[in-house]
């Protein structure tokens, strides 16, 4: 709870600092106004989108939003296996950003855990937007994908590559946990 609390300041010193209003932010991430004002209070947990969002609108990385450090590295680096910076910004999934220190990223790559729920199978998937363009590749398991009205099951192996500034989503299925790459294009 401490380092949502951390990131929330980060979010609304940001947000003071380069004068945008509240209406505005909330707006830029699609939420409320009240649901913005509570995520920069550090009442819930921030989704990949909102990070990003907010990210994009501040014109910082993801990775300093997350942080509190700025990526340093300019020509390569390399993440061992296990040691990418861990984001839990999202109930079930747990991301490992897999390039946080080179700066002036194009992309933003992550491996990331989907958690399987028996609940969520037979609910809608909660759908997201954010611009430029996203792949996945599955590296076990199986995920059930939704974009826009259409559904696919990806299975190991299987790979999906969109646009991202319309509405999609994913939940493990099958019965086991899902592990895939996901590689989050920035809009050019």
């Amino acid at each position: 709870m401490e380092k949502i609390k951390q990131i929330a300041e980060r979010i609304k010193g940001l947000r003071t600092i380069l004068e945008f209003s509240p209406e505005e932010m909330a707006k830029v991430c699609g939420v409320s106004v009240e649901e913005y004002l509570a995520a920069e209070e550090g009442k819930y947990d921030f989704s990949f989108t909102f990070l990003y969002h907010c990210a994009n609108k501040f014109g910082v990385d993801i990775a300093e939003l997350v942080s509190g450090e700025a990526p340093k590295l300019s020509h390569y680096t390399i993440t061992r296996a296990g040691k990418g910076m861990p984001i839990e910004r999202r109930q079930g999934f747990k991301y490992q950003h897999l390039g946080h220190l080179m700066k002036n990223r194009k992309a933003e790559p992550f491996r990331v855990l989907a958690r399987y729920s028996e609940e969520e199978q037979g609910k809608p998937i909660e759908l997201s937007k954010h611009e430029g363009q996203e792949f996945d590749y599955i590296l076990k398991g199986k995920l059930r994908f939704q974009f826009e009205d259409h559904i696919e099951i990806l299975n190991e192996g299987d790979a999906v590559y969109y646009d991202s500034g319309h509405g999609h989503g994913m939940i493990a299925t099958g019965g086991d946990d899902c592990e895939f790459l996901a590689i989050v294009f920035k809009k050019e």
